[in-house]
This record gives structure tokens, C-alpha cells and sequence, in this order.
């Protein structure tokens, strides 16, 4: 029986972090992370993944800003000072006037009409993915006059608020990235240099290596707290946890639940955790032949014990749902819906009904990248070998999600904007990720339910909607929500810092007001 998690990291103990170097790192106008993972490109348009969305807070803006403090959606002035729906299918904003790029160059309409209309017709392969998953109802925009720009959706549109706040949405200089070449290739050249409006410029970027922000004096707001903030990748946990001990970073990522009492026990330093808007999910792939059968996939979901991988991975402290929802979701965090359950006994009898005969279930898995991914997916290899189920474990770094070969595997779900749509839509909507990877087909009920939900000004209709969506879900599962993790984060004890339940996971905020040192 699996029971809690254990991983080679008995070193740890003798790193020395009960007599933490005497702090030599006196000046306060520098910060130094150490990340698990660094990202091969930086580009808040083409972007998708828990890696990259660390990176763009502190160098770019969007034209709706937030307040991040607050789980639920308070909206606030950005690069757009002000905004109105003029009809169900337009919306008006006033731009901020003064605002520079990175470059030096003045933000005008001209780039921010360039940097929406980029992925709303877009032509460059990676945009137009974000296109369909992020904006599908998105006609067009246009400059209306010197300062405002008018959105058109394609049908009413009860989201304009939130996709304008979206990172796939912020504002980009359109001269610079024409200047880096031609046609998708400046976009390709913009994702190794890029510029933004945020109160940090990217000086340096080292692919999955290093980003070195420093403070932009020209920052249209509150001056970034720091003169320059290193972020470099330390893909090993004793390797961060080492580095923080010898007084080499003063932050650093991906701390699991069984080395916080480790960390947290030393005087100087500290840990601040959250639970993060986002799933650990097991997929499937329901257009394999051997996967096609939606009483294999509930039986493989049922045969899972969400609570018992939370108790041994995450000391308890991870959310396992009941459905697919969060409270980011506000009026549309449905909790009380039952859409997922562990109950072996219906396992095996679903089994048995399938005629199952003990062929190998392909799940893949990568080594290090998401916490406790590895040893959670070694740990549902034991639940369904008790129902009687074969896993044959893959474990590689490839993503293998339009894999035609791919059975299961792990991934994770993000809330890329605050709303079921930009969460579970962006994944397994009719224009989702998962219908553009092959892995999952919706039916015409299931696709005219979807666009009830998703286009309804009507919070009830979208209540009722969203509710059906998850009984189909149950039905006929593409995906089960193993739990929203745990994530914490360690730090030296003269660090403010903390992440905040209003941004979209892992992001590093170091923004004015967020981070303090002293």
C-alpha cells in the first residue's frame, strides 16, 4: 500500500541549514532565485506553460489590469486607463498616454492593436494555437481614435474584461519585433530578446538557463524595488536547497511538502506556500483504440485515491475537488458538483463489464517536472494494479500529448484566466488543447452545451451549463483532477515575499509593493 513519499534526498540533512552562512549579501537592490525550470523562450503571446508564466509579470503589462491579492476578479486601470462595453460584441478602452517600451519608444494604439491582432489573426504557427484555446471569439480590433481602441467579438461576449487582462493578450512593440526580421521569423527573434512595458527590462536571457531583469526608470508606475533580479535554473531540489544554505540565491521554487519543517526550522530562513489555481491532472486519450471505451476511463479514475496521494505527497495540504473548479472561478466555483470519486469495487466491476484482459496501460511521465509528479504516477501504478489494471510507466522528458501512441499520462491543467473557460476550456473546450493535440472529440450535445455556457450573459444559464459539461465529463472522462497542489516556496528570513491567489500559477511577482528586503 502506497503511504508516503520517498525520494533519494536523505543528503539534505546534512547541508548544513541549521548554521546558515553569515549573510555577506548586505546590499538590497539585488535578488537572486533559484528556479526549477527555466523556460527556452520568452514570448507572453505564444506562451502556455507553468514554466514561461513565471517569467512575464515583472516585463510586461496587460491593458486590464488586477488586483492580485484577492482570489476573486477585481479589475483594475493597466495600459488601459479606462474602459466601457459599448455593445454586446464591442468593447472601448482609453490608453494610457506616456507609456514607454523597453526599447524607449512611446506605446500608441498602433502596438496595441499589433499585439492583440497578432493572436487574434494570427498566422505565426504558435499563435494561432493560443488563438483558438484563449480567444476563439475574437474578431478584430482597431484604433478609434489617437488613445482607444475598440475589441470586436464574434458573438456577445460576457468574458471582454477577462481575456484583456490575459497574459496571451499584453501589450508588445510592434516597430521592435519588425525590426528583428521577416514575417514569423521577428517573432522567433522577439522570443530570445523580448521588450515590454513592465518595471523590469530583461537585460539577459540564457535560454532554459538564466533571465536577468533590471529596473526600468522609464516605468510608466511605481519603480521596481530592485536594481536587478537573477533567475537562474537549479533543476535539483538539493541543489536549490544547498544553494539557499550557502547563501548563493535568497529565493527558491518547488519546495515539496516533506522538506518544509526542514527549512522552516531554521531561523534564518522561511516558507510561504499556497494553494495554486491550477490541477495535477491524469489524462487519456480517448481516440486510442484500446482507450475508446469511456467504461475503461471511468474505471481507471475511479480506481485512483485522490486523498490518499494528498495525505502521502502533500501533508494533507493539497485540495482534491470534487469536481473541476477553484474559487477563482467566483460565482462559477460550483464545488458542490460530484464529478470525480474513488470506488474500486465500481472499478472493478466497469472492468469486468469492458471485458478487460490485463493489457498494458502506457502512462507517461517526466522525471522532475512538476512536484511529486514522478512518484505520484508510481503511486497510481499500485492503485490500479489492486483493481487489476496494468501500467507500463514511461518515463521521458518529450511531451507526448499529440502522441497518437499516448494512453495516459500527467500533465498539468493552469488557470490562464480567471473563469471555468480559461481553465477547463482552455484544455478540453471544442477549440481546446485537446482537441487541437487529437487526444479528445467532442460530441455535437457536448460542443452546443459548451457554447451555452461559454457565450451566456446569464450567470444561471452558465451555472446550469457547466454542470452539465461535468456530468458529460463523468460520463465519458478525458481527464481526472488528481488535486490543486501545494506549492511553497523558500526564502531568506529577511525576504518579504509571497505568492499571491489573484495571478495565474507560479508567477514571480517582484512588482512594487510585492517584495521587500531588510
Amino acid at each position: 500500500m502506497f503511504t508516503r513519499r520517498t525520494l533519494g534526498l536523505g543528503a539534505l540533512a546534512g547541508l548544513g541549514l541549521g548554521t546558515l552562512p553569515r549573510d555577506v549579501h548586505a546590499a538590497t537592490d539585488e535578488l537572486r532565485v533559484g528556479a526549477q525550470n527555466l523556460a527556452p523562450w520568452l514570448d507572453p503571446g505564444r506562451d502556455f506553460s507553468n514554466v514561461g508564466s513565471q517569467f512575464y509579470w515583472n516585463a510586461f503589462d496587460p491593458l486590464i489590469g488586477k488586483d492580485h491579492s484577492k482570489a476573486e476578479s477585481v479589475w483594475q486601470p493597466g495600459l488601459a486607463t479606462s474602459w466601457k462595453q459599448v455593445s454586446p460584441t464591442e468593447m472601448e478602452l482609453t490608453l494610457r498616454q506616456g507609456v514607454k517600451f523597453h526599447d524607449g519608444s512611446l506605446m500608441t494604439a498602433e502596438d496595441v492593436v499589433f499585439s492583440i491582432d497578432r493572436i487574434v489573426n494570427a498566422t505565426f504557427p504558435p499563435y494561432t494555437v493560443r488563438q483558438r484555446d484563449t480567444v476563439p471569439n475574437m474578431a478584430k480590433v482597431e484604433a478609434v481614435g489617437e488613445h482607444v481602441i475598440r475589441v470586436t467579438a464574434k458573438r456577445p461576449e460576457p468574458l471582454f474584461e477577462t481575456l484583456l487582462n490575459a497574459q496571451q493578450l499584453m501589450i508588445v512593440p510592434k516597430r521592435y519585433i519588425q525590426s528583428l526580421g521577416q514575417g514569423n521569423a521577428a517573432f522567433e527573434a522577439f522570443a530570445l530578446k523580448p521588450v515590454g512595458t513592465g518595471p523590469y527590462r530583461i537585460a539577459e536571457f540564457v535560454p532554459g538557463q538564466r533571465v536577468v531583469y533590471e529596473r526600468f526608470e522609464d516605468f510608466w508606475g511605481e519603480k521596481a524595488p530592485f536594481r536587478r533580479v537573477t533567475v537562474r535554473r537549479i533543476p535539483e531540489l538539493s541543489g536549490r536547497i544547498t544553494a539557499l544554505a550557502n547563501n548563493e540565491v535568497d529565493l527558491i521554487t518547488n519546495l515539496p511538502p516533506d522538506q518544509l519543517a526542514t527549512v522552516a526550522g531554521n531561523p534564518a530562513l522561511r516558507v510561504e506556500s499556497l494553494v495554486t489555481p491550477l490541477f495535477h491532472v491524469v489524462i487519456f486519450n480517448t481516440q486510442h483504440e484500446k482507450m475508446r471505451d469511456a467504461r475503461l476511463r471511468q474505471a481507471l479514475s475511479l480506481a485512483v485515491d485522490r486523498d490518499t496521494l494528498n495525505a502521502a505527497l502533500w501533508d494533507g495540504k493539497a485540495v482534491v475537488p470534487a469536481t473541476h473548479s477553484m474559487p477563482q472561478f467566483g460565482p462559477l466555483h460550483m464545488p458542490q458538483l460530484k464529478t470525480f470519486a474513488f470506488d474500486p469495487d465500481r472499478a472493478k466491476a466497469l472492468l469486468k463489464q469492458v471485458g478487460y484482459n490485463g493489457f498494458p496501460i502506457r502512462y507517461d511521465t517526466a522525471a522532475m517536472y512538476y512536484t511529486n509528479g514522478l512518484v505520484a504516477a508510481q503511486a497510481i501504478q499500485e492503485m490500479w494494479g489492486a483493481v487489476g489494471v496494468k501500467m507500463e510507466l514511461n518515463v521521458g522528458d518529450a511531451w507526448t500529448g499529440a502522441d497518437p501512441t499516448m494512453m495516459a499520462r500527467n500533465w498539468s491543467n493552469p488557470m490562464y484566466y480567471p473563469d471555468p473557460a480559461g481553465c477547463f476550456g482552455t484544455m478540453w473546450g471544442p477549440t481546446g488543447n485537446s482537441v487541437t493535440e487529437g487526444r479528445f472529440k467532442p460530441d455535437a450535445e457536448y460542443t452546443a452545451e459548451w457554447d451555452r455556457f461559454r457565450y451566456s450573459t446569464e450567470l444561471a444559464t452558465r451555472q446550469d451549463s457547466y454542470g452539465k459539461l461535468m456530468q458529460a465529463i463523468a460520463n465519458d472522462p478525458p481527464v481526472l483532477p488528481l488535486y490543486q497542489p501545494y506549492e511553497s516556496f523558500a526564502m531568506r528570513h529577511n525576504l518579504r515575499w509571497r505568492p499571491l491567489p489573484g495571478h495565474i500559477p507560479y508567477v514571480l511577482d517582484f512588482r512594487a509593493g510585492r517584495v521587500a528586503m531588510g
